[in-house]
């Protein structure tokens, strides 16, 4: 996540590590498998754009070994500070803003990131433009104008409240510039910007754990604004909070769509 001025989901919160560890459980294991399929390996030099928490960082580490490099860049690091150490170099920069933090990148990769970023052409630009002919690119984001409840099966009053609390979230992402219909848009964009073998899919986690604590910690994390919005009152959040609880709910996430493509 990269913003931090104006940003919704703040790093800093203290909702922000219970997010990135329900991230990291829900997403991990498509994202793993794309790079997987990349090959990543010892002596690869790869960019992990707005890196927010360690996990993803920690992999690619351990893939590329003492004679690869992963640079970790983020506005706030706070959260990924802990893995910097050989061969990762953690970074404060903003993708959207500034120049590339090298070049002759194996590979570049964000997640959940340019959904958030304000000028997503030039932070897509930047990537690319990082990358040596025959470099690997890899971008997840989510799109939760394809799917944008977080109950579908709306069978009940519980899921009605969520998928009104869900709504108000959009709402406040939107307000603060975030592209909800991006996703769908990565592989056009891709072969646009003239990447080759361009290809995508996407991952859509209808129930699990970490589904009901990422909408818990987001719900807490933006209470004060859907109060302040008047999108909510504290006693809606409050019973919404204690649906999440008690685990009877199919809570769903937006679609993550991953499309991937490599540097002529």
């Amino acid at each position: 996540m990269m913003r931090t001025d104006g940003y919704l989901l703040d790093n800093r919160q203290t909702e922000a590590g219970e997010r990135f560890d329900a991230f990291a459980s829900l997403f991990d294991p498509t994202t793993f498998r794309h790079l997987e399929g990349f090959g990543v390996g010892p002596g690869w030099r790869c960019w992990e754009v707005g890196a927010g928490g360690t996990s993803v960082v920690s992999w690619l580490a351990k893939k590329v070994g003492p004679t690869g490099r992963v640079v970790a860049t983020d506005i706030d690091t706070s959260r990924v500070a802990p893995a910097a150490r050989p061969p990762v170099e953690v970074r404060v920069h903003d993708v959207g803003t500034e120049e590339p933090p090298g070049e002759g990148f194996d590979l570049v990769h964000a997640r959940l990131v340019l959904v958030h970023v304000p000028d997503r052409e030039r932070a897509l630009r930047s990537m690319i433009e990082s990358l040596r002919p025959g470099g690997r690119l890899l971008i997840e984001d989510a799109d939760p104008a394809l799917q944008p409840l977080a109950c579908p099966d709306e069978h009940g009053p519980a899921e009605k409240l969520a998928n009104r609390l869900r709504t108000g979230f959009r709402r406040l992402l939107t307000d603060r510039g975030a592209d909800l219909s991006y996703g769908r848009r990565l592989p056009r964009l891709l072969r646009e910007a003239g990447l080759r073998r361009v290809q995508a899919d996407a991952y859509f986690p209808l129930t699990s754990p970490a589904c009901a604590a990422l909408e818990s910690a987001t719900i807490r994390q933006v209470r004060a604004d859907l109060v302040t919005a008047g999108l909510a009152t504290d006693e809606e959040i409050d019973r919404h909070l204690a649906n999440v609880e008690s685990g009877a709910m199919d809570l769903a996430t937006a679609p993550m769509i991953s499309a991937w493509g490599r540097k002529g």
